[in-house]
């Protein structure tokens, strides 16, 4: 994972949620109709869990059989991505394909995004085709499923946020000799050779936060005792595959610094933004507990627009009430801007999080003014305006 510290104040903010994946909408075991079409049009071969599974191998890059691509934004790939997985976003393809130019055509590449209902995938695939890989798959459950069933790998930012709020039991799974010469502040030794003499350190509750790291991304030992956690019923197990080489290379103290650095300390948040919507955590986010309450009882305020940037088949099929359809991905940000309601605060949402946060985003680097125009970090899936939210957690 790159671009750590580019992103640092934008994951602080979002997510970056405590539980660091998005749960997909329970109703879905199977590509929706739009995706579907996709992966027919474009003839491509689906793979599910198991399969990625032993793609994966130990987890750490050097172990891989094929190369998984996430088509998610930069953002929902730093807080919560499948192990050893590369970034290449369907809206920012070209910027990073260049990840790939040493990789074989014959290669297999493995694409996937937010779950069943996430076009990505089958879009990335097929410019990968297009790009004369040969061997690309998808894997249609995606990120949501992985997370139920095992462990995410996580970016710097992500831990660097969990670390200073002590928010999560942070393990160094390097030999104790490594651990007492340098480390993460926080951290405990739970070499991954020890593990079964340890095991009794770990939290007695299994939904607490876990993070594990060890020496880099060709280290394995995190992933053991990931996978060894996983087996155990552990609920929130996530591994850091930068490790310390990553954390120090960020410019992040360790244990063998004089003193760790500190941030200079920030303004205190306002809580509401002008018009009076409440913010969330995350940057540019819109509470979306307060949001989803109002929703399902009717009781959005005027001064709030919601703007559906999903495509308009999908918004036919069903949107939140009073939502106005914009597809901000065909877009350019003066395009998008330009066709906005005035003097409304602007709410962007979609299915899983990643278009709404890519429609901010994309005004954002523009410069424009954004002081009222906010996104809406949650799965949703909508049977006209019956509407099931759920609101991914800000991070704690």
């Amino acid at each position: 994972m790159k671009r750590v510290l580019k992103n640092s104040v934008l994951i602080s903010f979002l997510l970056f949620n405590g539980f660091v994946y998005s749960q997909e909408v329970e109703s879905l075991n199977k590509p929706t109709e739009a995706v579907y079409e996709l992966i027919k049009k474009y003839n491509l071969e689906e793979v599910d869990f198991n399969y990625v599974k032993s793609a994966i191998g130990n987890g750490n890059r050097n172990s891989v059989s094929s190369i998984l691509i996430d088509a998610r934004p930069e953002i929902k790939y730093q807080r919560g991505t499948i192990p050893s997985s590369l970034n290449i976003p369907d809206t920012n393809f070209d910027e990073y394909y260049n990840i790939l130019k040493d990789i074989p055509k014959d290669k297999e590449l493995i694409v996937y995004c937010g779950g069943y209902n996430c076009t990505k995938s089958p879009t990335v695939a097929k410019l990968l085709r297009d790009k004369g890989h040969k061997n690309v798959k998808v894997y249609s459950a995606g990120e949501p499923e992985w997370a139920k069933k095992s462990y995410l790998e996580i970016d710097t930012s992500v831990v660097k946020v969990y670390q200073e709020n002590n928010s999560a039991f942070i393990v160094d799974a390097r030999p104790y000799v490594k651990f007492l010469q340098e480390t993460i502040p926080g951290a405990i030794s739970i070499p991954d050779t020890e593990l079964d003499k340890l095991i009794g350190r770990f939290p007695i509750n299994k939904n607490e936060k876990i993070v594990i790291f060890c020496g880099g991304f060709s280290c394995e030992k995190s992933h053991i005792i990931a996978n060894k956690l996983i087996s155990l019923d552990y609920k929130d197990v996530t591994v850091y595959a930068g490790g310390l080489p990553a954390w120090k290379e960020s410019g992040l103290g360790t244990t063998a610094n004089a003193k760790v650095k500190k941030e200079e300390k920030t303004e205190k948040k306002e809580q509401f933004s002008k018009n009076g919507m409440k913010l969330g955590v995350d940057e540019g986010s819109v509470d979306g507990e307060w949001l989803k309450k109002l929703i399902l009882e009717d009781k959005v305020p005027e001064f709030i627009q919601i703007v559906d940037v999903t495509a308009p088949n999908e918004f036919k099929n069903g949107h939140i009430k009073g939502a106005i359809n914009i597809e901000a991905a065909k877009l350019t940000a003066e395009e998008l801007i330009s066709k906005l309601p005035k003097g409304k605060t602007i709410i962007f949402n979609c299915t899983a999080g990643g278009r709404s946060i890519e429609a901010w985003a994309k005004l954002k680097a523009k410069k424009f003014d954004i002081s009222e125009i906010y996104y809406l970090d949650a799965n949703i899936s909508c049977k006209g305006n019956d509407c099931k939210i759920d609101v991914n957690e800000p991070l704690e």
